[in-house]
């Protein structure tokens, strides 16, 4: 399990603000339950508690500024 900050990547960052938008709006148009909160722990539980725990126990660079 990682702890600290986590290493900034900016292809990753900008292709997170370009293409998400309109892939999210299709899906949500297109599979039932989509976007719903709670819905990935109902997918896959085992990579829904991972992530969460790594959402907790790392931080980005840009935290470092609010």
């Amino acid at each position: 399990m990682k702890f600290g900050m986590r290493k900034p990547s900016l292809t990753r960052s900008l292709k997170a603000r370009t293409t998400g938008r309109a892939k999210r709006a299709i899906k949500r148009q297109v599979i039932p339950g989509y976007g719903t909160k709670g819905a990935g722990f109902i997918k896959n539980p085992k990579r829904s508690m991972k992530n969460a725990a790594y959402r907790r126990t790392t931080f980005s660079f840009w935290d470092l500024f609010k």
